[in-house]
């Protein structure tokens, strides 16, 4: 009965995670600017991994392979938010303008 509910589960996230990946990929071809489009790929290189390795977790038995997972997830919250902020920051500081100000300079 145990097993049935972690595969559910693990299912689940897999499902899940998979789809925002999908929705991030959709985000990235169409936002129109890039600080749009940088944040539809941040979010999904955050979220959608961490589900899609959490699912996968629930499907090992205890032991490295889960623990090489857990590692991999700490790794990848740490990065990703700050290489997302990191690329972002130089964009604006060279001078890439977000479209929200065009707009308001267009009224």
């Amino acid at each position: 009965m145990i097993d049935r509910i972690l595969d559910m589960a693990s299912w689940a996230c897999i499902g899940v995670g998979s789809f925002f990946m999908l929705v991030g990929a959709i985000g990235v071809l169409r936002l129109p600017d890039f600080y749009s489009r940088q944040h539809a790929a941040g979010i999904t290189d955050t979220l959608a991994a961490t589900l899609i390795l959490v699912g996968l977790m629930l499907q090992l038995p205890f032991g490295l392979g889960t623990v090489k997972l857990v590692l991999i997830l700490l790794f990848l919250i740490f990065t990703s938010p700050t290489a997302s902020h990191a690329l972002a920051q130089t964009a604006l500081s060279t001078g890439l303008k977000p479209r929200a100000e065009d707009l308001r300079e267009n009224r």
